[in-house]
């Protein structure tokens, strides 16, 4: 599997946007409501990577419009990160899901899922050409940095992507998901806390 025959090359990310509605690279396509490409700025210093599109994003076609995203805006704000100067997008761009009854509940993709949406991720890199990445949780970051990176042991810390998506700097840390997670809970503060001064390390390394 594979998306490669979707993308065009040396496309910019309208036309890649464009393209990509058409993806039968997975089979994720089928159930989902459509494709969830990206969002932002796409000449902005900063590129925001996530897993996948979620139930609200899959619906709107948006990347982080339903909670998870609300968390990413706050943590951005509270880090001085200027929305104006970020671009968002998804390792995976179809919603993985399973159905019980009325709900869809997410499912992580899968390593072949990772792999098939690759060339539109590389595509999207070479054109916005970020300053710096900051992979958003496991998924994003094992599909840049390989599958032995481990979010727990190196996240917060700034990096060297490798080719195709290098070099260039890249930061992990955890999805805005694993805050939300948290709610309710005595670790809460500490995991949005975390999340902002990871954020606050990327606007450092930018502005650099």
């Amino acid at each position: 599997m594979s998306a490669e025959t979707w993308v065009p090359a040396g496309a910019g990310i309208d036309e890649l946007r464009a393209a990509a509605a058409g993806c039968r690279g997975c089979e994720l396509w089928e159930p989902a409501t459509q494709v969830v490409f990206s969002a932002g700025n796409p000449k902005g210093p900063m590129m925001l990577v996530g897993e996948q599109p979620g139930d609200q994003e899959d619906r709107r076609g948006i990347p982080f419009v339903g909670p998870a995203g609300q968390l990413l805006q706050r943590a951005l704000a509270e880090a001085g990160v200027a929305v104006a100067d970020v671009y968002v997008t998804n390792a995976v761009k179809h919603f993985r899901f399973t159905e019980r009854g009325k709900r869809r509940i997410h499912a992580t993709p899968q390593v072949t899922h990772i792999k098939a949406c690759r060339p539109w991720l590389e595509a999207e890199v070479a054109d916005v050409d970020p300053q710096l990445v900051v992979a958003l949780g496991a998924t994003a970051a094992k599909s840049m940095l390989g599958p032995a990176f481990r979010i727990t042991a190196q996240r917060g810390t700034v990096l060297e992507l490798p080719p195709p998506f290098g070099p260039r700097p890249v930061l992990a840390t955890i999805h805005p998901s694993a805050v939300l997670r948290t709610q309710g809970g005595p670790e809460h503060d500490a995991a949005f806390a975390g999340l902002v001064a990871d954020l606050r390390t990327a606007a450092a390394a930018v502005a650099g």
